[in-house]
């Protein structure tokens, strides 16, 4: 702590133990002394996502959780204790340790590390800029680790309803690629794109038939895979020559896996745990994300009324997430 630093007292959503599923989950709210070190920032916080990871850490479907701590991974807040010129910036952040091997973000208060945050654009509310977090990082972190998609790239996203889904769509599109999208039941897409996408129908189409009559036989350069197992073998056999596939999940670990085909393709497979990925590392990812906020290319997902949930509502907050809820559900200090 430098000698300096203001000390606040945070109002804390706590989780003193792992929970056998989301409506065992008994959150209480603490009061605790807060100060920052030396290259931290002390951001008193306006709004925090509550993500399915925030969930599967407080069921203990990730061992390496600690208990008692504070959830949350994603920010947006006001900086009211740093180092020289960061007093009263906006800011807003994401993470892979916070909230699960250390305090996170339910809170009324944070304190992380200065070069975590990232600018809040003027145009972004407080909620939608605690929105944008991890479907946004995890989208670019695959997209950066298998290349960004180029202009005339053809990108094909499994579950492009979903979260992530609806950010690779975005980032693709604002890159200039041509994106298809893959639904497991007939729906139009409704997220946010910068050109029109075509979207396949999975339970009534053969997605990689249709995928190859659709691009004149060549399949996809990247295929974003945000569903894992059940759609791997249609995502290979998707692939054009040279293709990459980004997987970021599974419902059964195992997948048979055909290894003259992956090599005689020259396929690339890329794993994205964005767990991994520290605060700061996550802030280097946001700002790759920074000018398409700024231009409008990418726009954060629209906010409700009633998924806004104040911190004494957390439990509320964390059963509608791990009921599947399609909103993206926030938390109000």
């Amino acid at each position: 702590m430098s000698a300096d630093a203001k000390t606040v007292e945070a109002r804390c959503v706590r989780l003193s133990a792992k929970a056998e599923n989301a409506a065992a989950l008994a959150p209480t709210i603490e009061r605790q002394m807060l100060a920052r070190g030396p290259n931290d920032l002390l951001i008193e916080v306006k709004a925090a996502a509550v993500n399915p990871s925030d969930v599967k850490a407080a069921t203990g479907l990730m061992p390496y959780a600690v208990f008692p701590r504070t959830p949350g991974r994603d920010y947006a807040g006001v900086v009211i204790d740093g180092p020289a010129g960061t007093m009263g910036r906006e800011v807003f952040g994401s993470s892979g340790d916070l909230g699960i091997r250390r305090d996170g973000t339910h809170a009324s208060h944070l304190v992380v590390e200065a070069d975590a945050v990232v600018e809040k654009p003027k145009t972004v509310s407080w909620e939608e800029a605690a929105g944008i977090g991890v479907p946004f990082v995890t989208a670019m972190e695959g997209f950066r680790r298998a290349g960004v998609p180029k202009s005339g790239e053809i990108v094909l996203v499994f579950g492009v309803s979903g979260k992530v889904g609806q950010a690779a769509v975005q980032i693709a599109s604002w890159q200039g690629a041509r994106v298809i999208g893959v639904v497991r039941r007939a729906e139009a897409y409704e997220g946010h794109t910068n050109a029109p996408i075509e979207v396949i129908d999975a339970s009534v189409i053969d997605v990689a038939a249709r995928v190859r009559e659709l691009t004149g036989g060549k399949g996809a350069d990247i295929v974003f895979n945000t569903v894992g197992d059940p759609y791997f073998q249609a995502a290979h056999k998707s692939l054009a020559l040279r293709g990459r596939q980004i997987l970021i999940a599974a419902i059964d670990r195992i997948v048979q896996f055909n290894i003259l085909e992956f090599y005689r393709g020259q396929h690339t497979y890329v794993g994205i745990d964005t767990l991994g990925l520290s605060s700061a590392a996550t802030g280097a990812v946001l700002r790759d994300l920074g000018p398409g906020f700024a231009s409008g290319h990418l726009k954060p997902f629209p906010i409700k009324a009633n998924a806004i949930y104040p911190l004494e509502r957390a439990k509320g907050a964390y059963v509608a997430v791990a009921g599947s809820s399609r909103d993206r559900v926030i938390l109000k200090p």
